[in-house]
């Protein structure tokens, strides 16, 4: 087993130094160290890669018009968030997205920069919750002790890191969650946000730790039909875009403006279509940097999670 600790220690303001807005192409990601010629974005893997792909399309081909002519742009779809932080650091990728939590992480080990937070659903931050079927009997935390609970994926924030931490702070024992439920008052599985609301709402499991937006029916303004909240934690940071510290600032500062300038159709997927399946889930970004996530850090600092988490995977 292995020793639990804190990963990280609250910190200053770190991230993409001197975000401010440049015009003209980004260009010259060919000369060292980046003599390939390419740009690369780094896709985590929170959705198949097919799918991701699709989603992302319209932003490689926005990227491709900023650099010079003789400069690739390419999509790359890691296995795990390690790959992510690993191909930044090593300066085999210039940018990527990916989740808070990763993020944090890859600032401590000098393997990326936080340079944009992403915007959705109406807002900056989201919630994560902890639900359960409108005719249970569980009315709060405290009653899931026994129960059989299902989150998202392990280094999920919303669905893993939040949930745990509403039931530690209810006086559940979480044993060695999120890395397994040995030892917890409670019998839990990881699998992704859809996977776990589906197990819900099929009666599979008796509650589900997820992020709200899985849940909720943003036309009612409420729970989807037959679904009732146990308890909630707003204000967590929305994902963030991060660079390579490999870059120059000048660079990080193109990258950085150029999507602070894009069209809305980089959002609507290979389709150009608003409001179809590949549309990617975020609609802005802004700029931000570590502080804008020290919220997760503490959680994650709470719950005493170990950075090799991020070998297991999504989202």
């Amino acid at each position: 087993m292995m020793e639990r600790r804190n990963f990280l220690k609250s910190t200053g303001a770190i991230g993409a130094a001197g975000l401010t807005a440049t015009a003209g192409c980004i260009g010259e990601f060919g000369s060292q160290p980046y003599g390939d010629g390419t740009l690369t974005f780094v896709m985590s893997p929170t959705e198949p890669q097919d799918y991701m792909e699709s989603q992302y399309e319209p932003v490689r081909e926005y990227l491709a018009e900023q650099v010079e002519d003789d400069v690739e742009v390419e999509l790359q779809y890691a296995n795990n968030y390690s790959a992510v932080l690993r191909a930044l650091g090593e300066g085999n990728a210039e940018i990527a997205e990916t989740g808070p939590f990763a993020a944090a992480l890859g600032v401590k080990g000098d393997q990326c920069e936080i340079a944009l937070q992403r915007y959705a659903y109406g807002g900056w931050t989201y919630f994560s919750v902890i639900v359960t079927n409108e005719d249970s009997n569980i009315e709060e935390p405290a009653d899931l002790e026994g129960k059989d609970i299902a989150f998202a994926a392990t280094t999920s924030a919303s669905g893993s890191l939040y949930p745990l931490y509403m039931l530690q702070q209810a006086g559940l024992n979480i044993g060695d969650a999120p890395m397994s439920d040995d030892g917890a008052d409670f019998n839990a599985t990881w699998s992704s946000h859809a996977q776990a609301f589906e197990a819900l709402k099929e009666g599979q499991v008796d509650a589900a730790g997820v992020g709200r937006f899985i849940t909720w029916d943003y036309e009612a303004g409420d729970y989807k039909e037959g679904i009732k909240e146990v308890e909630q934690t707003s204000d967590i940071p929305r994902a963030p875009i991060v660079v390579s510290p490999e870059l120059s600032d000048e660079k990080a500062d193109m990258l950085v403006s150029a999507f602070e300038e894009a069209p809305d159709e980089i959002y609507y997927g290979a389709d150009g279509e608003e409001g179809t399946e590949d549309d990617l889930w975020f609609g802005d970004v802004r700029e931000a940097d570590l502080e804008t996530y020290q919220p997760v850090i503490d959680v994650a600092n709470d719950l005493g999670v170990e950075s090799d988490l991020l070998d297991e995977g999504s989202e």
